[in-house]
């Protein structure tokens, strides 16, 4: 399985670890999870959102991910793209958590550059 396939599991599991840590911070509902959500607050609340930016995220690396395979981009360049993408949005999730919002920022920017490179990744010069 290519490396990009990889990330992109992890990638889905992010979200999920994210949702996870407020549940066990803050207890979890599931009679009424919406309700839930809306009581959270500190560090549970910045994971619960975290969560939902992560699925946001995933949006946009499936997204890349296609225009880098429908544009034969190289697939060490995508791979090691990928990576980085992914370790960038673990740190962004962990900036979110420690309450870091210029951090945070700075890596939900680098890595929606990252993202924007793997779709460009396939105008680059390859065999």
């Amino acid at each position: 399985m290519p490396i990009a396939a990889w990330c992109l599991l992890a990638m889905v599991i992010i979200p999920y670890v994210a949702v996870g840590l407020a549940k066990v911070e803050r207890g979890y509902n599931n009679h009424e999870p919406r309700l839930w959500a809306q009581t959270l607050e500190g560090r549970a609340r910045r994971a619960h959102a975290a969560h939902a930016n992560s699925f946001e995220a995933l949006a946009v690396f499936v997204s890349v991910l296609l225009i880098a395979i429908w544009t034969d981009a190289p697939s060490p360049v995508v791979d090691e793209l990928s990576v980085v993408y992914v370790l960038l949005r673990i740190f962004y999730v962990a900036a979110y958590l420690a309450d870091k919002p210029v951090l945070r920022s700075v890596l939900w920017s680098v890595a929606f550059l990252v993202a924007v490179g793997i779709a460009l990744s396939g105008f680059l010069p390859h065999e």
